[in-house]
């Protein structure tokens, strides 16, 4: 799905990303962490079509990049730190919104499938300013999938949630994943990560150090495997 070469890119004289390889397959869920600054989010930015690497060769479903970017877009999902979403309109409302920019067929049939599968059916006529962040986190998702893209990029969705509204985040994560979705995100959060990814890498210094199989962490002892890599 995701074929990524010798990766670089740079701001001015800084050089963020120093030549990253990053491969997934079909169907993997794959989380980036590392410390900040190490370029997790400049790199996924990349993937995203938001951004160009300034070299480096990087194919997504087949597409080039930057080359075949509008095809890239069609196939792909991207919840960043801004849920990019409307205030004074309500959860259905928003959805709506963006199922017609997709120009998807039976938008209320679609939009009322997102909002069960996110868990905000029983909310959908409520202003989204009425909102908890991890609701908005959740509608955020819904809006990302309304296109049924098959990659799902999610850059440190777990940001400014209390427990409660991570650990929904996580079995919403899961449920999307299980629909045989390519995701991949970033985190910051190390106990989280073991027990989502079915691969962990760890980026660092701009190049990636370590690639680990989810099934082989153990979350209490990934922490002090993370201050290894880093620091190496």
């Amino acid at each position: 799905m995701i074929e990524a070469k010798k990766v670089v890119k740079r701001f001015g004289l800084k050089v963020i990303l120093k030549g990253v390889d990053f491969h997934v397959k079909r169907g993997e869920f794959v989380v980036l962490v590392g410390p900040n600054g190490a370029g997790k989010t400049t790199f996924l930015r990349i993937l995203a079509t938001l951004s160009r690497a300034n070299m480096g060769e990087i194919k997504i479903g087949g597409f080039h990049l930057p080359r075949d970017a509008a095809s890239v877009r069609k196939i792909l999902g991207v919840v960043s730190h801004q849920p990019l979403l409307y205030g004074d309109l309500t959860a259905e409302e928003n959805l709506e919104f963006y199922a017609r920019m997709y120009n998807l067929q039976n938008v209320s049939e679609r939009v009322q499938e997102v909002l069960v599968l996110v868990g905000l059916q029983v909310r959908r006529k409520d202003l989204l300013r009425e909102f908890s962040r991890g609701m908005q986190q959740r509608l955020a998702i819904g809006r990302a999938i309304l296109h049924n893209p098959t990659l799902l990029l999610f850059d440190e969705p777990h940001s400014g949630l209390d427990q409660e509204a991570a650990a929904m985040l996580d079995n919403l994560l899961r449920e999307v994943a299980a629909q045989g979705r390519t995701v991949v995100m970033t985190s910051h959060d190390l106990l989280r990560t073991p027990g989502l990814a079915s691969r962990v890498d760890i980026l660092s210094k701009g190049v990636i150090h370590v690639s680990l199989r989810g099934a082989d962490l153990e979350p209490q002892k990934f922490p002090e495997l993370y201050r290894s890599a880093v620091n190496d």
